[in-house]
């Protein structure tokens, strides 16, 4: 095991470079991978079991597994060695190439010393926590661009709750003062699923209401080169996840798990907000590219 922690003390944000992802343009597309798989859990995966499916879309107990704990904490005595997630991977899935990687310094980030495990890597897992801590830690630095090439050689990235939101474009509920301000200090998302806004835990915390603000962004707050109506929102549920392969995704997850499908696009003045999603269950199918379910 091996690990990388340099720390910043106090809450210093960064001015964070382009990522090589975009927001949202007029012309964009929603689109996943060109290659490889997303894993991206919805939180609350209390028994693991998004986790362990995770793991088998890896390579089981032989997968060369990247764990990033960098959103669980901004403290420097957190235990980031022995996150939860690495612990499982090791003691209760037998996984035997499991590496914690963290740095909440862009400068470590950069460096090939740091994206050393992830060049090797078949799997990422992005830990939940607060998604700008990812967002300030690896943005347009050498280790987004690794991460990246664990999907172009066909691995797979995975994450729950702030390690959902952050594989989206836009970065929703990315503020540094809280999570209940939804378009905030920090609107960059890695952007593995193009032109998108993800948010998680929606049933349990009453989120539903959430993504119909961040798409119609009644307070002007994003930045104006943000075409929000070319955004699609992507509520996951907790224990639930969205498996997304190509333009297309997958629901998994418990029986009475829900993902909400967010498409601007199609609202009018009229449209009621109860009208503004559409609910998709475990074993359902979604064109990402064309905004439509993919019939059975």
């Amino acid at each position: 095991m091996t690990l990388t922690t340099k720390l910043l003390s106090g809450a210093i944000l960064f001015l964070v470079p382009l990522s090589l992802s975009t927001i949202g343009r007029a012309d964009e597309k929603t689109t996943g991978p060109k290659s490889g798989t997303l894993v991206i859990v919805g939180g609350g995966d209390r028994d693991n079991a998004m986790f362990r499916h995770f793991v088998k879309l890896a390579g089981g107990k032989d997968a060369k597994l990247v764990v990033i704990p960098t959103a669980a904490s901004s403290q420097p005595d957190y235990d980031y060695a022995g996150h939860p997630s690495a612990k499982y991977a090791r003691e209760e899935l037998g996984l035997e190439h499991v590496t914690v990687v963290h740095s909440h310094e862009r400068s470590v980030a950069d460096t090939v010393d740091f994206v050393a495990p992830i060049r090797k890597a078949d799997a990422v897992w992005l830990t939940g926590g607060r998604q700008w801590r990812i967002a300030d830690a690896y943005l347009g630095t050498l280790a987004e661009t690794e991460i990246r090439n664990v999907l172009r050689r066909g691995g797979v990235i995975g994450g729950s709750s702030a390690g959902a939101s952050i594989q989206g474009s836009f970065l929703v509920r990315g503020d540094t003062r809280g999570s209940s301000i939804l378009i905030g200090d920090h609107q960059q998302g890695f952007g593995f699923i193009t032109s998108s806004a993800i948010d998680q835990h929606v049933i349990p915390r009453k989120r539903q209401a959430g993504l119909i603000e961040v798409l119609s962004d009644p307070e002007q707050k994003m930045k104006p080169t943000i075409h929000r109506q070319a955004l699609l929102g992507i509520g996951i549920d907790e224990a639930t996840a969205i498996v997304v392969r190509g333009n297309e995704f997958e629901v998994i997850g418990r029986k009475n798990g829900v993902v909400l499908v967010y498409d601007p696009r199609t609202w009018t003045s009229s449209t009621a907000d109860s009208d503004k999603y559409r609910t998709l269950t475990p074993g359902s199918k979604y064109n990402l590219k064309r905004r439509v379910p993919v019939e059975p």
